[in-house]
């Protein structure tokens, strides 16, 4: 086989060979070992042998181990929470869709009505609720008073501790108490039974 023929039959390229070239050329055969043969002096009288060296004794090596660390599993977050369908809103707002519970969050701070509001969904869904009531008031009609519970709650039940409950929510309709009240979807529990 010549430089310019590959295994099986290529031809290589111009670069190739030049490159071929240069490492041949600068490979260095390996130094060979002299092994010589023994005198005949040395032969007829062995060496006296050295007493074998007791092996030095080192300190205990700690086996390094190295685990893989474990793979990251982030538990799956719950859907994004959504509006009710029409359809259910209607049933909701003409009676033909039972309301498992009512909550109303007038007098409470944001604070504790954070923790109500959380409390009674969570109920809910354990007694196998579909649906509940939660009001919120409509605000006052003062320059300073602009209903902070009827923005708090929609944004609450967006965060990751309600969306385990919360399938979804609207504003009731007005027989319900309108754009101060909503309509709350639940979650089903994980193993509940109908």
């Amino acid at each position: 086989m010549t430089a310019g023929e590959g295994r099986r039959g290529r031809r290589l390229s111009g670069a190739e060979i030049e490159l071929w070239d240069g490492v041949t050329r600068s490979v260095r055969p390996m130094r060979k070992r002299v092994v010589r043969a023994p005198e005949a002096d040395e032969a007829e009288t062995p060496a006296p042998k050295a007493p074998p060296k007791p092996p030095a004794k080192r300190a205990p090596r700690k086996a390094a181990i190295v685990a893989a660390p474990p793979p990251v599993v982030r538990p799956k977050a719950p859907p994004a929470v959504a509006p009710l369908e029409k359809r259910l809103k209607q049933k909701i707002a003409r009676g033909h869709q039972a309301i498992d519970g009512r909550l109303d969050l007038h007098g409470h701070t944001q604070a504790e009505a954070h923790d109500v509001l959380l409390r009674f969904l969570r109920t809910i869904q354990a007694r196998g609720g579909r649906v509940a009531l939660v009001i919120t008031g409509k605000g006052g009609r003062g320059e300073h008073d602009r209903g902070v519970l009827k923005r708090a709650v929609p944004m609450w039940l967006a965060l990751p501790e309600f969306r385990e409950l919360v399938i979804g929510f609207d504003i009731a309709a007005i027989g319900h108490g309108g754009e101060g009240a909503l309509y709350v979807r639940i979650r089903k529990l994980r193993g509940f039974e109908e």
